[in-house]
């Protein structure tokens, strides 16, 4: 699968709201419903405080439906897990700028995997920290709630760097996507985009709505 260019808006419900009892059903629900990426938030309970899935989760969602698989690596040394997430079947892997690695070797051998490398951006972290690696990266990611658990409220104080970022972009002649996660519905995924962000990733707005289909739709066109 071709991933889309940052001028795309891109919708990637969080598999972590979905039923983990049918994992295979839920992603293919995603996938009818018109989601472009499939977000897997991987959480170590030592870098955020919450334990969520590991690789074989990843495996599962590659060898049972066919769509590009973001994989979010919450967890202290990305360095050391990386190969067993690229073995998984991860298209694009994003890791924490205030994780315990060396980032930018972290990322030389995410790209060198074949796979497309990400890097997060916690609420209190300025974009400045991201800069060093921005000619390395195909997606900044900016947390837009303090990262561990879903159903967080929006922190509209992120809206500056989501701009920072974009204008750095445009002024540097970069392509990487601008993703935003955390809170995300209708209303901030609108305000998300203005700001500059094109990848909206959306857990219980799009795995619990009553319509999934309307809901991814209506985060797309926000």
């Amino acid at each position: 699968m071709i991933p889309k260019t940052f001028q795309d808006r891109v919708v990637a419900p969080s598999l972590l709201a979905a039923d983990f009892s049918r994992v295979r059903d839920e992603v293919t629900r995603a996938i009818s419903a018109g989601a472009d990426w499939m977000h897997l938030d991987v959480m170590d309970g030592h870098f955020v405080d919450n334990i969520s899935f590991g690789p074989a989760m990843v495996q599962t969602v590659h060898e049972t439906n066919d769509i590009f698989l973001d994989v979010h690596l919450m967890i202290s040394r990305p360095d050391h897990f990386l190969p067993r997430f690229v073995a998984a079947g991860a298209d694009l892997i994003t890791v924490h700028v205030e994780a315990e690695h060396d980032v930018a070797e972290t990322l030389r051998r995410i790209r060198e995997s074949g796979c497309q490398a990400g890097l997060a951006l916690n609420p209190a972290t300025p974009f400045e920290a991201a800069i060093p690696y921005l000619s390395q990266i195909d997606l900044l990611l900016c947390m837009t709630v303090v990262p561990g658990f879903g159903g967080q409220a929006f922190m509209a104080e992120v809206l500056p760097k989501i701009s920072a970022a974009a204008a750095y972009r445009a002024e540097h002649g970069l392509s990487y996507h601008i993703e935003v996660d955390g809170g995300i519905v209708t209303e901030t995924a609108a305000r998300c985009a203005e700001a500059g962000a094109n990848v909206m990733v959306a857990g219980s707005s799009t795995f619990k709505a009553p319509d999934m289909a309307a809901a991814v739709l209506e985060i797309r066109k926000a």
